[in-house]
């Protein structure tokens, strides 16, 4: 891959403002370090109910209220959804017909999943990606919540959607054998050209933006940049079906 790729990297869709709770800049102060970070998008993507402190569901339904240019960075109102026990998301319709697209994740602890086991938690995510809105999987590499990665990277390949190769995870890499992960749904998304993205998951705007560390191991697997959906914004809006809307 070359060594640019940094420099291909156009959009940052996994993104958090003040309204998750737990992040420290908003809608503005991303769009604004997004345009010192050189990218032409921006994908608001604040957790669904369920993340202790976030807001109320309404706050999916009014995103159009926000520019759709901010700073001269294009703006896409996305969220960051949770998978639950029974495959169900926390947010639901009428919201996500709303939005541009939806990231499923799985938060466990004391937020929205237990794991169920390995066959369990594959169905589930599956079902998650099965539905329309969903064009992301956000970080599935946290070992505590095992999953069949070829199943999951066939169904990502079926659906049309891409799995998130998250920034904050390979830089600070403490869920359980999440670099080990990591390198097994590449090694499967290559085999299988299934989609992928970066993610920064910035909880701040000094975080928007920030790739190199995610970067540094796709480059050092050779990781084919054509599978990569946030190096081009055409690339990004035909994969959401943007242009249809």
């Amino acid at each position: 891959m070359a060594s640019d790729m940094k420099n291909k990297l156009v959009l940052d869709i996994h993104t958090h403002t003040i309204a998750s709770g737990h992040a420290y800049g908003t809608v503005r102060e991303n769009a604004l370090a997004a345009k010192e970070k050189g990218l032409v998008g921006l994908g608001t993507s604040d957790h669904a109910p369920g993340i202790p402190g976030v807001c109320d569901p309404i706050y999916f339904g009014n995103l159009h209220a926000i520019p759709r240019t901010l700073y001269g960075v294009s703006i896409y109102y996305g969220v960051e959804n949770n998978m639950q026990n029974d495959g169900s998301m926390t947010l639901g319709e009428p919201f996500l017909s709303r939005l541009d697209y939806n990231i499923v994740g799985i938060h466990g602890g004391p937020c929205c999943y237990e794991d169920q086991g390995i066959v369990k938690n594959t169905d589930n995510l599956i079902r998650c990606m099965a539905n329309p809105k969903t064009f992301f999987v956000s970080h599935p590499d946290d070992g505590w919540f095992p999953l069949d990665y070829e199943s999951v990277v066939l169904a990502a390949k079926e659906y049309g959607v891409a799995l998130e190769v998250n920034n904050a995870h390979v830089k600070h890499p403490w869920r359980k054998d999440c670099l080990k992960n990591i390198h097994t749904y590449l090694e499967l998304c290559t085999r299988y050209k299934a989609p992928v993205f970066v993610g920064s998951d910035a909880h701040d705007p000094s975080q928007i933006g920030q790739f190199e560390e995610a970067i540094a191991l796709l480059d050092g697997i050779g990781f084919d940049e054509g599978l990569i959906i946030n190096n081009s914004e055409e690339k990004f809006r035909s994969f959401i079906g943007f242009e249809s809307k």
